[in-house]
């Protein structure tokens, strides 16, 4: 009986083991199918077409969140729109020397912003574009303040006749807590080194304070005098043309009726007025018509950019200066995309020192910073890259402040564009206790130590004073170690240094008058420098060192677009949720921005600074 019993059960587990088997083969198939269905075919590009340049939400350095999980978010409609600045400014480039492409087209209604230094790059690439002697056109039913600054790079920029220009100049406003706090009786405990260092003034004020105020109108205005001064250059209109249409906007929309789109008309920010059809029979004129789509024979960037770089070798021989992107909040820990980890990114910096066909590194940073320990981990790992002779510059895009500038601050070099924000050299610790929120439902919380300080950190109890000096002095010397690396890494003294830092953000003009920056420059420029440190002169190669790709994530990022498509017309979102969701948005970045603080010692190099 025992033996049938055991070769009954050897059958079974034969017949499961083929049947998992035959599971895995299937599943296999199933996945070589849907990667064959969903993988994007070559594009073909007409002999005589426009580039359409169609920036979809903000203009980012790096995707945020791990590919699979964005492919999800963005399927249900909840993923936030992101278009990779490098690919845009790829595109562009590519197409200035392409014979195919006649002209450019710039279709900016998806765009929302990303920060003056990323549209100065992009913008610099379209000026490119026009100096091979190839026209750009730019249409919107409107535009806003950020997309106004790339369609002014335009030759002609075209307006609905309902349309508007929207030109409000640069804000900075902020959540405070302290009324939420007070109510739900939370004792914020805040520590602080650096008189600027405004962070922490959301759990203990409900306003801005007057010297933030002042600090922050400095930035501000810095970056709204290079607005206008990109706008005007390229528009040919006389200084101060860009603050006036903005200060006087209320009565120059009374003195039109409200027909904003003809004031914008004689106001020459627009070439002329047209509905969208008319400016597509514009371009058809030139570069022929899509009788498929009925429009003008054009190519979107990214169907282009797949196009062109499907004839580059997917290998890069020679030598390389490696880009590492470093974007997003520095996190403790290995982070995704989008956020910046004292494992992850020290890992990428380590490829980079392992492979001998890099000869050079650029610690591209768009960050406002964030814990104390992740970042001084990644700035060792830049020390071991220049030790083993391999020259680091760091690139600053549209935030490099406080922790994002700690970590930049032992490069060879620190370029920055002249709207940066950065500095904000000082520390902040925020520990909250709820002993009084507990005792309105009745809990309290009693018990013994052996020394004072025994469970003096837990969140039910309130901290007492040796505790509260404890933190403070940790602070304060978080806040020496900062100054003193700054001054070592800047051959400055720590009184020099000390004076500009006291946790004030700076605009990348002023920083590099303040030493805090070598160069201003653009991106390319950051890469030219440190080919040149590496004696590789002008014929180098990019290489981006970026975590591998699995298959999962390879599968994701071929069906987002087509699974974003037909989930959200099978689940349409109620126009309630959205409104909700935009009114909510604020407060919910606060509490996600908190809940992602990691920093063991609960110290951050951190900037609530955010560029418009």
């Amino acid at each position: 009986m025992k033996a049938i019993a055991w070769f009954l059960g050897f059958v079974w587990r034969g017949l499961d083991g083929l049947r998992k088997v035959l599971h895995l083969i299937v599943l296999l198939v199933l996945f070589l199918a849907i990667g064959a269905a969903l993988s994007p075919s070559i594009p073909l590009i007409p002999h005589k077409a426009a580039l359409v340049l169609a920036p979809q939400g903000a203009l980012v350095e790096q995707l945020s969140g791990d590919p699979f999980e964005r492919a999800v978010a963005e399927a249900y409609g909840q993923g936030r729109p992101e278009t990779l600045l490098r690919d845009l400014v790829d595109s562009v480039d590519k197409a200035a020397t392409d014979k195919r492409i006649e002209l450019m087209v710039l279709d900016l209604s998806g765009m929302n912003g990303g920060g003056i230094a990323k549209m100065q790059e992009l913008a610099a690439a379209i000026q490119r574009f026009r100096a091979a002697g190839k026209k750009v056109f730019a249409f919107g039913e409107s535009y806003d303040q950020a997309q106004y600054y790339l369609a002014a790079q335009a030759d002609e920029i075209y307006l609905d006749p309902h349309g508007l220009v929207l030109i409000e100049g640069f804000g900075y406003y902020r959540t405070f807590l302290k009324g939420v706090i007070d109510k739900l009786s939370v004792d914020v405990n805040v520590f602080r080194a650096g008189k600027f260092k405004s962070f922490t003034d959301q759990f203990s004020r409900s306003d801005m304070s007057e010297q933030e105020e002042q600090e922050s109108l400095a930035w501000l205005n810095a970056l709204w005098k290079q607005y206008q001064a990109g706008v005007t250059k390229a528009r040919g209109l006389d200084e101060g043309a860009i603050a006036a249409y903005a200060n006087q906007y209320a009565e120059i929309a009374k003195s039109h009726r409200g027909d904003l789109a003809t004031a914008a008309l004689e106001k020459n920010l627009v070439t002329e007025l047209k509905s969208r059809r008319e400016f597509e029979d514009q371009i058809k004129a030139l570069v022929g018509e899509d009788k498929d789509e009925h429009t003008f024979n054009g190519v979107v960037n990214w169907d282009y950019l797949t196009a062109a770089r499907s004839g580059e070798s997917l290998k890069l021989e020679g030598n390389r200066v490696g880009v590492v992107v470093a974007s997003g909040e520095i996190l403790d820990g290995s982070q995704p995309p989008g956020t910046i980890g004292s494992e992850s990114t020290s890992r990428l910096l380590r490829d980079a020192l392992y492979d001998d066909k890099v000869k050079a590194v650029v610690l591209r940073i768009d960050s406002p910073g964030g814990s104390m320990l992740a970042s001084e981990v990644i700035r060792r790992e830049i020390d071991a890259l220049r030790d083993a002779g391999k020259p680091v510059i760091a690139s600053m895009s549209s935030t490099a402040a406080s922790g994002g500038y700690y970590i930049a601050m032992d490069a060879d070099e620190i370029w920055a564009s002249p709207a940066t924000l950065t500095g904000s050299i000082g520390v902040f610790a925020v520990f909250p206790t709820i002993e009084r929120t507990l005792e309105k439902f009745g809990v309290t919380i009693d018990g013994v130590g052996t020394t004072p300080y025994a469970g003096s950190l837990r969140l039910d109890r309130t901290l007492n004073d040796g505790a509260k000096e404890i933190l403070q002095n940790s602070i304060d010397h978080a806040y020496s170690v900062f100054v003193n690396n700054v001054a070592t890494a800047r051959e400055k003294s720590f009184e020099d240094i000390d004076e500009v830092a006291q946790g004030r953000v700076w605009a990348g003009v002023d920083a590099a008058q303040h030493g805090l920056v070598d160069k201003l420059g653009s991106y390319k420029d950051a890469l030219d420098a440190a080919a040149e440190k590496a004696g590789l002169g002008k014929d180098y190669k990019v290489h981006y060192i970026e975590p591998p790709m699995g298959w999962r994530q390879a599968l994701a990022m071929r069906s987002q677009a087509l699974a974003a498509r037909i989930t959200r017309s099978l689940v349409p979102e109620h126009a309630l949720f959205a409104n909700a969701r935009r009114i909510l948005a604020p407060l919910e970045a606060e509490l996600t921005r908190l809940a992602r603080f990691n920093d063991p010692q609960n110290v951050y190099y951190y900037c609530m600074c955010s560029a418009p």
